[in-house]
């Protein structure tokens, strides 16, 4: 191949001016209809991206500036949060939900867009027990392989949506298939109306099926301050879950939600 990523690069940068004007995080070009059946999603292949350098508060980004990626919160309160990819069997997810309920946990679920077209009512279940909703693009693709118009696209596809169910869309967005964000990914995202990308420092590893025991090891890992990625849609996440709240409960922790756990 005879073009660079850097050249590439630089062209999607030059093309952003015009992609990020009006828009955020949303559908591909043209935009599919939300009201088409979704297609089935995958688990997440994850790949390594350089991660940017680490904020526990993000501040508010200027009006069109980008977002700014976040790993953990503060390490002085005793809390954490449970961030979970919001796709698979909603009948998963509400097993989860009664879960969270009965140990009192809020959490904070990243939606995929088609995910929610499918099953719209449980955006409003999620919000309706004291959780909080954020964006994970609307097909959750390899998003650093789009093209910049693209990759808006599915931002702002997913975060219309949302604010269409349930009237917000979110204060987090999470790249989809990588754990980090690259420079466009965060303009884009700050560009759609997100002050923060929400990375992790701790990989549950649960869309792998490792089995209840290896999720709840891989989670107690997790200190103060910290960002569980896990996932909805495996039955294995499901089963380790009451194990996963009482440990954190007998260590002190409580588990908020992304915006608890990243106010000031």
């Amino acid at each position: 191949m005879t073009v660079s990523r850097r050249a590439v690069l630089a062209v999607g940068l030059a093309a952003l001016g015009g992609v990020a004007a009006g828009c955020a995080r949303a559908v591909r070009s043209p935009a599919p209809s939300v009201s088409a059946p979704p297609g089935p999603i995958s688990s997440p292949a994850r790949t390594v991206a350089p991660a940017p350098p680490a904020s526990a508060t993000p501040r508010a980004p200027a009006v069109g500036g980008p977002a700014v990626e976040v790993a953990h919160g503060v390490r002085t309160r005793p809390e954490l949060a449970l961030t979970f990819h919001g796709a698979g069997e909603v009948g998963i997810a509400r097993e989860l939900l009664a879960i969270f309920a009965a140990h009192r946990a809020r959490v904070t679920v990243l939606a995929v867009g088609t995910w929610l077209a499918g099953s719209p009512h449980i955006a409003r279940e999620i919000i309706d027990a004291g959780h909080e909703l954020g964006n994970h693009t609307y097909t959750h693709p390899d998003l650093d392989s789009l093209s910049p118009s693209d990759a808006n696209a599915e931002i702002v596809q997913c975060r219309d949506l949302l604010s269409s169910l349930v009237g917000s869309p979110g204060v987090h967005f999470r790249q989809s298939q990588n754990q980090h964000s690259t420079p466009l990914v965060r303009q884009l995202a700050g560009a759609a109306g997100y002050r923060s990308v929400l990375s992790y420092d701790v990989d549950s590893l649960d869309y792998t099926d490792p089995g209840p025991d290896a999720i709840r090891r891989a989670v107690a890992s997790a200190q103060p301050g910290s960002i569980v990625s896990m996932h909805f849609g495996h039955p294995g996440t499901v089963t380790a879950m009451p194990s996963i709240l009482a440990d954190l409960t007998s260590r002190g922790l409580a588990a908020v939600t992304a915006t608890q756990l990243l106010r000031a």
